[in-house]
């Protein structure tokens, strides 16, 4: 029984499925969407989240934490600065798996694993008489209602 061993083994000691890790959330952030095994991209989900949580909060000890895992200064630095900003209203779930079959040599079941791209709401536009029409940014909630309304 496997109780309280929490993380998939992929086959390989604990040295080898850190420095994995350490490679694909390198490759993941640099690159923003890489093909790998479904299991190896469900392990990385949560690697690559908790990175992308420590690049919004931004501070020296958060930066020191990230470049300790990951291994390229120019993947942290985009972390930092693209990511951050990129995700700064999201709370979590800054990835997305999308199964895409199976390898032909041994029918491993395979996955695109990527960040997710940035989405901004629709402007609406708000009336009020004897002025200009205000443009501000809508929650998605009042864009469908907008979308409704509308048809």
């Amino acid at each position: 029984m496997r109780h309280r061993m929490a993380g998939r083994r992929l086959g390989c000691d604990s040295s080898h499925r850190r420095a994995m890790m350490r490679n694909m959330v390198t490759s993941l952030i640099l690159h923003e969407r890489i093909n790998t095994t479904e299991a190896k991209a469900k392990e990385l989900r949560s690697v690559a989240e908790k990175l992308v949580t420590l690049g919004k909060r931004g501070d020296l000890h958060a930066r020191r934490q990230a470049a300790a895992f990951v291994a390229n200064k120019e993947a942290v630095a985009k972390l930092f600065s693209d990511l951050s900003a990129r995700f700064k209203e999201r709370n979590g779930g800054y990835t997305r798996i999308m199964k895409t079959g199976f390898r032909i040599g041994d029918n491993a079941s395979m996955a695109i694993i990527e960040l997710l791209p940035e989405t901004k709401a629709p402007v609406v536009e708000e009336k009020v008489e004897g002025e200009k029409p205000k443009k501000k940014r809508a929650s998605k909630k009042a864009a469908e209602e907008l979308e409704k309304a509308e048809e």
